[in-house]
Order: structure tokens, then C-alpha cells, then sequence
């Protein structure tokens, strides 16, 4: 039987996984939700990461063996990162081949401590991109003002990149354009452009966990009876589904235009939306709404398990992604009338994205730092 997952893929999205740890690369799970359950690719950052290393045992040898061989800190998180995706790109490298390099591919993320260094994380890209020496790699880069650049240096490389951590619509139409001038530098170079893919991942349930939060204390301030508390009771949990719409409009329209048509002559891909932080936070939220609402094509849905499972069990199969853009435009619009900052909000999230993926990359490192002392005490 076609699982709902698969079935996406005739409505032009492709389904990856928000997840990586290595027993369940090792165990045959993975290689079940490739087989049977629609998964096209993956997605890691720190925090996967943090929670695949303390959580569990699954990488008690692995620390032994690195650590026995001297490395420590980054190093020692780099090393067991590196093997967990590179058994994942072997894994997916059928799928890649497949789908001629649009799926089956894997992101590593550089470290978030480069968030405001661009020169430093251009090199760090680099040197992951050479390390990991697999052709279905992404190499992950946070969308902050100072990661721009790097993503369009990188492009011009012909490294694939998935930016990541994109909230606003305006940061969002700042990605598209250093794609874009990534591939005109690349073609003005007289270099390939049919080779070189790119994501952009815009988060979505932290948008509705950031404005839900604002709209409650809003409604919280006005009088019993005040008319403005229904109004704005009615829109909570719509902040995200329609800021993730309004960036796909734009998306299209950005990807339609001459500019990108140019490219698309010398065979540039399109820099796909990757709806990313899908997984739903707000009990009262059906589970899969952050799956159900934003299906369209030439998209990514990257998923936890348990989403992914939840949606396969249940979730509806239908392209709703251009729905309701008269109704998301009225929302970014009206809640800022309402009292609720909305622009604002959403521009908070991600200075707040890159300090919490810095957290836990920081606790990774001391929970390994822990385990080689322990080693080395034995």
C-alpha cells in the first residue's frame, strides 16, 4: 500500500526526515521509512544531534574510538556527526540518483557559533564539504544577515546549501536573492549550474508558539467585553500557515521572474521552500496541521518521526498551499491593528532560533566532554 507520504510526491513535495541518530541508522528503521513510508532525504542540527548523543548509548564506541585517537570537543562532535551522515547519504544515494539529485540528500549544519562570522563559516562549509565527500550532501547555513553572503560565495563554489532558520518574509526574499547572485557569479564564471541545489527552510510552528503567546496577553489586557478579544481568540494558530503561503507566493513569483528565468536557460534548479519546525506544538493544533495546510509543489516537508507517523496514519493528501492568501495577507495586516506586533515577533525568532541551536550545541559538548573524561579515567 502507497503511504499518504508517498502519495506527496505526485502533488510535487517531497517528504525528508527531521531526524538522525545512529541506531536508527543501523537498525533497518531508516531504511523502512525510505522503503515504505515516503522519506526522500534529511535534515540535522544541533539539537538532533544534542539529543541523539545524550540520550542514548548509541554512540558509547564511537566516542571511545575518536576520543582514543585525540580529539576532543568540536572535533570530537564533528567526527561522530560526519559518520552518521555519511551512512545516511549512502543510504539515500539510490533515491538521489533517482531523482537526479534533487532528493536523497542529507544536511549538516555548520557549528552556530559561525552564526555572525561569515568568512568563518564560508570555510567551515567548505571544509565539511570535503570531509563528508558525498555528492547528495547539504551543508546547512543560518539565514542571518551575516550568513548571506557566505550562501551566495557558496553557491558560486557549487556547494548545495540549505539555509536555515528563515522566519520573516523579508529575510525570506533576501535568501532568493543570494541564491540568485550565488548562480550569476557561478555562470558568469563560465561553471556549471544544472549541479547545484539549494533549500530554503522557513520555520513554521515557532511562528504560531511566538504569536499565540502575544495574542493571549493582548486578549488579556482588554476589558470582559471589549469586541477586539473574539476577533483575536479566532486568530491563534494561524500566524504560521499563512506566513509560510505568503513566502511560497513570493517564492513563485521570485522563481518566475526574468532574473531567474536567465538561469533557468543554463539549467539552474529552483531554490526550493523546505517547511521546517513542523512538528505541532499546541496540543489543541491537530498533529499534522503544519503538514496537512502547506502542501504544494516543488516543496520539502521535513518531519520528526512522530509527525511523519501521524500524518501517515491520518493526515489529508491535497495541495492547500495557495489557499486563503487573501485571508494570510488581512492577518499580517489586522493583528498589528489588534495590538499584536506581528512583523516584530516573527523578526525575534530568529536571533532566538540561532542563541537556542548555540545551547545545545554547547551542551553537546560538554556531555562529551564528560564521556572522554570518563573514558580516559577507566
Amino acid at each position: 500500500m502507497t503511504s499518504r507520504a508517498e502519495k506527496l510526491q505526485s502533488l510535487g513535495q517531497s517528504v525528508w526526515l527531521d531526524f538522525i541518530r545512529r541506531d536508527h541508522l543501523l537498525s533497518g528503521e531508516f531504511d523502512r521509512l525510505v522503503r515504505d513510508e515516503g522519506v526522500v532525504g534529511v535534515t540535522s542540527n544541533p539539537t538532533i544531534f544534542q539529543l541523539a548523543i545524550a540520550e542514548s548509548e548509541d554512540y558509547g564506541r564511537a566516542v571511545a574510538q575518536h576520543a582514543g585517537g585525540g580529539l576532543s570537543g568540536p572535533a570530537l562532535f564533528e567526527a561522530l556527526a560526519v559518520d552518521d551522515i555519511q551512512l545516511a547519504c549512502d543510504k539515500l544515494r539510490a533515491v538521489a540518483e533517482r531523482t537526479r539529485g534533487l532528493d536523497g540528500r542529507v544536511s549538516i549544519e555548520v557549528s552556530p557559533r559561525l552564526a555572525h562570522d561569515t568568512a568563518g563559516t564560508i570555510a567551515e562549509a567548505r571544509r565539511l564539504h570535503r570531509t563528508v565527500a558525498r555528492d547528495n550532501l547539504y551543508v546547512k547555513v543560518p539565514a542571518t544577515a551575516d550568513g548571506l553572503p557566505a550562501i551566495a560565495a557558496l553557491i558560486a563554489d557549487g556547494i548545495c546549501v540549505n539555509v536555515t532558520l528563515i522566519f520573516s518574509l523579508a529575510r525570506y526574499a533576501q535568501v532568493m536573492d543570494a541564491y540568485l547572485r550565488g548562480l550569476e557569479q557561478r555562470a558568469a564564471a563560465g561553471q556549471p549550474l544544472e549541479g547545484v541545489f539549494s533549500l530554503a527552510s522557513v520555520f513554521v510552528s515557532r511562528v504560531d508558539s511566538k504569536v499565540d503567546k502575544a495574542i493571549d496577553g493582548r486578549v488579556a489586557a482588554l476589558a470582559a467585553g471589549a469586541p477586539e478579544r473574539a476577533e483575536l481568540e479566532s486568530l491563534g494558530g494561524k500566524a504560521a500557515v499563512a506566513n509560510a503561503r505568503l513566502a511560497y507566493a513570493r517564492f513563485r513569483r521570485e522563481f518566475s521572474s526574468p532574473r531567474f528565468l536567465a538561469l533557468h536557460v543554463k539549467r539552474a534548479n529552483l531554490q526550493r521552500p523546505l517547511w521546517a519546525s513542523t512538528s505541532t506544538k499546541n496540543p489543541a493544533y491537530p498533529d499534522t496541521l503544519y503538514v496537512d495546510e502547506l502542501i504544494g509543489p516543488d516543496t520539502v516537508n521535513t518531519m520528526p518521526p512522530q509527525t511523519l507517523a501521524a500524518f501517515n496514519d491520518h493526515g489529508t493528501v491535497e495541495s492547500r498551499i495557495g489557499r486563503d492568501l487573501d485571508r494570510a495577507e488581512h492577518l499580517f495586516r489586522r493583528l498589528p491593528e489588534l495590538g499584536v506586533p506581528l512583523p516584530t515577533l516573527i523578526d525575534q525568532l530568529e536571533p532566538e532560533g540561532v542563541a537556542a541551536f548555540a545551547k545545545s550545541y554547547d551542551a553537546l559538548l560538554e556531555t562529551l566532554e564528560s564521556r572522554r573524561a570518563q573514558l580516559a579515567a577507566r
